[in-house]
């Protein structure tokens, strides 16, 4: 059986408006906190990806009701009376790393036994930044050199730690913080540096208490109330099309109704500092979460030097961000990204190689990689079945000289993320022409 490709030929600027679909990161919390909840409440907004789907699913298995009202919109009944059952079978959670990761602070707290697993891609990310404190916890885990599958065992308790994440990781601190939720006495985090706090602002609005106490985060036991979440557009997805756009003079984009959350903001702050002309309007808040409309207008970008400090927080648009510097005047150049070779795919490698099949000078390191603005060629490139990969190469390849066009490989992936991304781009005047 062949592979889902992608035909990108040479296309005008993007212009117009758009919205892009729900927070990934939001909706899986949505799922999980209402799920374990006392009440239940209504999640609308819902990013139905594959991804989210895998965590629905399994939730259902594991005995939580949960009905659908509509596209997106849906009711769970909250904890059941009998708690989560065991499941009969591993509950396959296909690509999602933070699925996995989340839902395993849940099982580890409801003390029941269940196997977690997923494809091939996901079987080989490290879990032990997870498992690990799990296990100092209480927590009965056990996994081959610390990957996938992960077979999670009845246990009589947990029990509150004070624990130092040894990197920024919002699905580590998450799973932890939901085990909290389930132990015995106080859990105390504390984080290198800041990453995504989706998980605080929403168990916070549902009725739990995590407090923030001298740069610690300090989760007392207790499942939360419950409550009704609305899912704000992604940021994550929204990059693409925003770094796109920045780079090329003429393009005049509007992205309505998307997070703005400040540990998601990253990729905004590093397309400005490249000149890119953004107006950021309409702020309010959306569930606790703070949502606006971008306008971007597009010119001709200047090349910067992105820093550890600045990949924490923008670690997942870092592809996203070499759209815009590969067409950048100069070279732009990112260091401490290390996190990025145990994503989905080794996204450093990928989009390393992507970017010299495009015609492009690229330098990698083990912690980053260079790369100098110059013309896009068309080539034939590989996404390494990694959804981020082959969309923010779709992006720069519209960008590209005359010709056949690029052709990016094995794409079915971006359904994990984004399953509407063919036709938002061909709304925005993108030429992308689907095959196999």
């Amino acid at each position: 059986m062949g592979t889902l490709d992608w035909r990108i030929r040479p296309s005008p600027p993007l212009s117009g408006q758009c919205q892009v679909p729900g927070d990934k990161s939001i909706s899986h919390r949505a799922l999980l906190f209402l799920a374990l909840s006392q009440q239940g409440g209504r999640v609308t907004g819902l990013l139905e990806s594959e991804d989210c789907l895998r965590t629905l699913a399994a939730l259902r298995r594991l005995g939580a009701s949960i009905d659908q009202l509509g596209p997106g919109d849906y009711q769970l009944a909250g904890w059941p009376d009998q708690g989560l059952v065991s499941p009969d079978e591993p509950l396959d959670m296909g690509n999602s790393g933070t699925g996995m990761r989340l839902l395993t602070g849940v099982l580890a707290g409801a003390g029941i036994s269940a196997t977690l697993s997923g494809d091939a891609s996901l079987c080989r990310r490290p879990m032990g930044r997870v498992v690990n404190p799990l296990r100092m916890m209480g927590a009965a885990i056990s996994a081959d050199e610390g990957k996938p599958p992960l077979n999670i065992g009845a246990h009589p308790g947990l029990h509150g730690i004070d624990y130092v994440l040894p990197v920024a990781s919002a699905q580590v601190k998450s799973a932890l913080m939901l085990a909290g939720l389930f132990a015995e006495g106080e859990t105390r985090l504390t984080e290198p540096g800041p990453s995504r706090d989706h998980s605080e602002r929403m168990l916070n609005g549902l009725g739990a208490q995590v407090d923030v106490v001298s740069g610690r985060l300090v989760v007392q036991p207790g499942r939360p109330r419950g409550g009704d979440v609305a899912v704000p557009g992604d940021l994550s997805s929204a990059a693409f099309a925003l770094a796109a756009a920045a780079a090329r003079p003429g393009a005049q984009l509007r992205v309505e109704a998307v997070g703005v959350n400040p540990t998601r903001y990253g990729i905004l702050r590093l397309l400005e500092r490249m000149g890119a002309r953004l107006q950021i309007e309409n702020r309010r808040e959306i569930g606790g979460e703070p949502v606006a409309d971008i306008n971007v207008e597009g010119a001709v970008l200047k090349a910067i030097r992105v820093g550890a400090e600045d990949v924490v927080l923008a670690v997942d648009e870092i592809p996203a961000l070499l759209i815009a510097a590969a067409q950048a005047e100069g070279r732009t150049e990112i260091h401490g990204a290390t996190e990025l070779r145990v994503k989905e795919s080794d996204r450093l490698a990928a989009m390393a190689e992507g970017l010299e099949r495009l015609g492009l000078a690229v330098t990698t390191r083990e912690d980053g990689l260079s790369v100098v603005g110059g013309r896009i060629q068309p080539a034939v490139v590989r996404s390494w079945g990694d959804h981020r990969i082959a969309m923010s190469l779709a992006m720069l390849a519209a960008s590209a000289e005359a010709g056949e066009g690029v052709v990016i490989e094995d794409v079915a992936n971006v359904a994990t993320s984004f399953p509407e991304f063919p036709a938002h781009c061909r709304a925005l005047g993108m030429n992308l022409e689907q095959s196999g």
